[in-house]
C-alpha cells in the first residue's frame, strides 16, 4: 500500500483511516466510508484500484469533479477515462470499447449512464476490480440530495465480473455527509452482505466556526476579508447576489470574482484558474463550485446567506483549512434569512397536483408524444418553458426535480454542448465540391484530415481547433461551416450551453402517472428538520457550534471545539 502510495502520489504516510478502509478493499469486503471534506477519499479506492488487476468503475454526479479526477490521474501517468452528459453515442462507443480492451485502470461514469443498454452491454465484459459509488448519500431517499439514477447502481453489480474477485466485485462507497439512518440507508441499498461503515470522525479541530447575526452583511464580509489572510470562499444562495457581492469586494480593494453556473464555462474556467493560483484571493460563489477543488490553502469560508441543510453548511465551510492549518467558517444571517427559509419549503415541495400538472407541460413544450420518449434526452430551456406556460420559475424548477427524484427523468446541470457534424454528400460528390473553390478544397481537407468519421455519421468537432489547424479565425471558420450547411453538403449543429432532460420511461397518461403521497408527505418533513436544524445552529447561543454539528452526524459525546465563537466566548 505505502509502496503504491509513494510511487503514484508522492506520499510517505496515509491519514487517518485511510489505511483501514484499503485494507477491507483489499480483502474483497464492501465498505462504506463516511469522511469529512478534504479527508482524502479518493486515495481510498484509487491505492486498492492500481494494486489489483483490472478497471475500477466510479460513479459520480459531479461532472466538473470527474473532469478534474480523471486529469489528475492522466498527470500522474495513470491511464483513466471519462463517460458523461455531453457525449456524442461514437465517443461513448469508443470509451467504452477502450474499458473492455485497453489498457486502463479508471472509467468515471455519471449515473444515469448506468441505465443505458450500451453501457450495461459493455460493462459485462469489463475486468472489473472495484465498483466505487462517489457522493453516496445520493442513493439514499433520506439523504439531503437524493437521485434516483444511483438506485440502478446495485444491479449494475450484479452484471459486472472481474477476476481480482471472482464471487462478486466489491464496492466501496464514500461521502461526507451522511447522518446514522442515511448510513444504514446506503449499506442497506447497496446490498452489503454486511454492514462495514468506517468513520473517520468529523471534528476539524483547526476549524473555528462563528457566527454573526448582522443587517450589515456587506460590512461583516469586507471585515472577514480584511481580517483574515488568504484565500477564501463566500457561497450566496442567488447568481444575482454573487455579482453584487464580488463588485463590492473590489471596489474595496479586494482581489475577488463571482462564480455561478450562469456564466460562460470559459469564464468560469477562467475564475476557477485565477483564484486557485492565489491571482484572485476572494471567490463569490452559489453551491456550483467548490465540489473536488484541491485548494488546501483556503483559510475561511463565509456564507452570506443560510444554507438549507446542516449537511450542505459542513461539507461547504469543510472547504476551510484542508492544509490543516488555523481557518475559519463564518456563518451570516439576520430575520430576511429566517423568512427566506420558511418560504423555501413552501417553494420546494409545491403541492402534488401542480407537479403532475408540470409533468404533462414539460411533455407538450417538448412535443413528445403520450407513449414515447423513452432513454431520450432534450435540451431543456427552463426560461422559454416558464415563459410558455407562464409560470414561477423557482415553483416549476423544484416540481420538475421532484419528479427526477421520483424516476420519470433526469435533469443535467448546464453544459456546453459542443459542435457537430456530418457529410451528407459521397466522397465522390465531396471531390466535385471541391475542384469548384480552392479555399473550400482547403478547409475540406483540414476537416477530413482532423475528423475522418464524419462520412458515416456526426462528429464532435471544436472551431478553435480547426481555426488553429488551417491558420483560420474562429469566426471565419463558423462561416465556411455555415456556408457548406447551406449548400447541402454537411449537417453542422453549432454548439450551445443548456441543460439536458434525459427521460427514463415514455410519456404516460395523467391516470398512469404514480406519485406517494405518503412518500410526499416523508420528504416535506424530512426537508422541514433539516430546515429546522440550520435554523437552530444560526440561533444557538447556548452550546460549542462544532458539537451541535457532530452531534447532527450522529457522533456523540464529543468535547467542545475550544475555538468556535461560543467556547472562545465562554473562555473570556
Amino acid at each position: 500500500m505505502l509502496s503504491t502510495l509513494k510511487k503514484y502520489w508522492g506520499y510517505d504516510a496515509f491519514r487517518p483511516k485511510q489505511e483501514e478502509i484499503i485494507s477491507q478493499a483489499l480483502e474483497g469486503r464492501d465498505v462504506l466510508a463516511l469522511m469529512p471534506t478534504g479527508g482524502g477519499k479518493s486515495i481510498c479506492f484509487q491505492v486498492p484500484a492500481m494494486m489489483k488487476e483490472g478497471i475500477c468503475i466510479v460513479v459520480s454526479p459531479l461532472i466538473a469533479l470527474m473532469k478534474d479526477q480523471v486529469e489528475n490521474l492522466r498527470k500522474r501517468g495513470i491511464p483513466a477515462l471519462l463517460v458523461c452528459a455531453g457525449m456524442t453515442y461514437r465517443e461513448i462507443d469508443a470509451t467504452l470499447d477502450n474499458a473492455v480492451y485497453g489498457d486502463y485502470k479508471f472509467l468515471y461514469v455519471s449515473p444515469e449512464r448506468l441505465r443505458s443498454d450500451l453501457f450495461l452491454a459493455r460493462a459485462a465484459k469489463m475486468n472489473v476490480n472495484y465498483l466505487v459509488v462517489d457522493e453516496a448519500h445520493c442513493i439514499s431517499q433520506w439523504g439531503y440530495d437524493f437521485r434516483p439514477e444511483y438506485l440502478m447502481i446495485a444491479d449494475v453489480r450484479g452484471k459486472i465480473a472481474g477476476t481480482a474477485f471472482p464471487e462478486k466485485v466489491p464496492v466501496m462507497a464514500l461521502t461526507a455527509t451522511a447522518t446514522q439512518d442515511v448510513a444504514e440507508d446506503i449499506m442497506d441499498r447497496l446490498q452489503f452482505p454486511s454492514h462495514n461503515l468506517i468513520v473517520t470522525g468529523f471534528e476539524r479541530p483547526n476549524l473555528s466556526y462563528i457566527v454573526r447575526q448582522c443587517e450589515d452583511k456587506l460590512g461583516q464580509v469586507l471585515k472577514v476579508c480584511q481580517g483574515v489572510p488568504g484565500s477564501g470562499i463566500v457561497y450566496v444562495s442567488r447568481r444575482k447576489t454573487a455579482e453584487e457581492v464580488s463588485a463590492f469586494l473590489v471596489s474595496q480593494g479586494v482581489e475577488a470574482s463571482a462564480y455561478h453556473a450562469g456564466m460562460a464555462a470559459k469564464v468560469r474556467a477562467a475564475a476557477q484558474d485565477s483564484w486557485k493560483k492565489g491571482t484572485t484571493r476572494v471567490i463569490v460563489s452559489t453551491n456550483a463550485f467548490g465540489m473536488g477543488i484541491d485548494k488546501g490553502d483556503v483559510r475561511f469560508v463565509c456564507h452570506y446567506d443560510i444554507p438549507q441543510s446542516p449537511e450542505a453548511y459542513f461539507q461547504e465551510a469543510g472547504r476551510a483549512g484542508r492544509d490543516g492549518k488555523k481557518s475559519y467558517a463564518l456563518l451570516i444571517w439576520n430575520s430576511t434569512d429566517l423568512k427566506r427559509l420558511s418560504q423555501i419549503l413552501q417553494t420546494t415541495y409545491p403541492p402534488l397536483d401542480y407537479i403532475k400538472d408540470i409533468y404533462q407541460k414539460v411533455h407538450n413544450f417538448l412535443k413528445i408524444p403520450y407513449e414515447t420518449g423513452r432513454d431520450k434526452g432534450f435540451k431543456f430551456d427552463l426560461q422559454a418553458f416558464v415563459k410558455q406556460f407562464k409560470l414561477q420559475a423557482s415553483k416549476a424548477y423544484y416540481a420538475i426535480k421532484y419528479i427526477e427524484m421520483s424516476g420519470y427523468w433526469t435533469l443535467t446541470e448546464e453544459l456546453d454542448i459542443p459542435s457537430k457534424i456530418s457529410v451528407i454528400v459521397s466522397r465522390e460528390e465531396l471531390y466535385g465540391i471541391q475542384l469548384g473553390s480552392a479555399e473550400t478544397d482547403a478547409f475540406l481537407r483540414v476537416l477530413m484530415r482532423m475528423y475522418e468519421g464524419m462520412f458515416s455519421g456526426y462528429v464532435t468537432i471544436d472551431e478553435e481547433r480547426i481555426a488553429a489547424q488551417g491558420k483560420y479565425s474562429v469566426l471565419a471558420v463558423e462561416r465556411k461551416l455555415k456556408w457548406l450547411a447551406s449548400r447541402g453538403v454537411i449537417r453542422y449543429i453549432p454548439k450551445v450551453k443548456s441543460p439536458v432532460l434525459y427521460l427514463a420511461s415514455e410519456r404516460l397518461y395523467p391516470e398512469n402517472l404514480r406519485l406517494d403521497k405518503g412518500e410526499y408527505d416523508d420528504r416535506v418533513a424530512r426537508f422541514s428538520s433539516r430546515l429546522e436544524a440550520i435554523t437552530d445552529y444560526a440561533k444557538n447561543e447556548s452550546r460549542c457550534r462544532s458539537q451541535m454539528l457532530l452531534e447532527y452526524f450522529s457522533q456523540k459525546n464529543s468535547r467542545p471545539c475550544g475555538v468556535c465563537d461560543y467556547c472562545l466566548k465562554q473562555k473570556r
